[in-house]
């Protein structure tokens, strides 16, 4: 592919959050299941709370993964639930918004290996998410603790590295948590997604809110 291609290719980027935005699930309070009943119940807490900004998500990003131990094994199954548990109208909504011109990209503080198979199965190519590390067993490892993500602030930052390699004309990004409201500054609009979870904050600032996300086509055709 040629340069003139790549940017043509990127010129409009609408960027998804995954977890209760393109599925219903949140995919690190699924991979704590398997971790026993208490584990789980604190994990889905801080999940809650970084989400609605009341903790740091750095604070907590090794410390959920540290009590979980996720395997290989158990992070697939996750990828086959977020096919599962599918947003009804994201498969439908990313053809239109393809054929119009757009370039979806999945940008999330969740794991790369997990989500592949819903991007896989969305028609999405590119995925900016957080890599984990197995040992040769499958059983954890690390993850990339460098990655932008895995701490506030990070989308933001991702979403900047996205306009310097592309220089798309217009950049959307939708999401549920505040962690995705950090990116309104870098962005030509911010969508706010409440159908599984409504953070307040994310629905006072976000430049709009919804709840169906059929609304997006006619939000951006605007």
């Amino acid at each position: 592919m040629g340069f003139e291609e790549m940017t043509s290719q990127y010129d409009k980027i609408i960027i998804f959050d995954c977890d209760s935005t393109l599925s219903s699930i949140e995919g690190v309070d699924e991979l704590a299941r398997a971790a026993g009943e208490e584990a789980t119940q604190e994990i889905e807490k801080m999940t809650a709370e970084a989400m609605e900004g009341k903790i740091t998500l750095e604070s907590i990003f090794a410390r959920r993964l540290e009590i979980i131990q996720p395997t290989a094994d158990s992070v697939s199954e996750v990828g086959q639930l977020y096919i599962d548990t599918v947003e009804p109208s994201a498969k439908q909504v990313i053809a239109t918004l393809k054929n119009q011109g757009w370039t979806p990209i999945i940008l999330s503080g969740g794991y790369r290996q997990a989500i592949k198979p819903l991007a896989d199965y969305l028609g999405v190519e590119k995925i900016e998410a957080v890599d984990l590390y197995f040992n040769q067993d499958g059983s954890y490892r690390d993850f990339n603790r460098d990655y932008p993500s895995t701490r506030n602030g990070g989308k933001p930052e991702v979403v900047k590295s996205l306009r310097e390699k592309y220089s798309p004309s217009k950049i959307v990004a939708i999401g549920d948590g505040v962690s995705d409201l950090e990116s309104k500054p870098v962005i030509d609009m911010f969508i706010g997604f409440g159908r599984y979870a409504v953070r307040e904050k994310v629905k006072q600032e976000a430049d709009y809110f919804i709840t169906d996300l059929q609304e997006v086509v006619s939000l951006i055709d605007n």
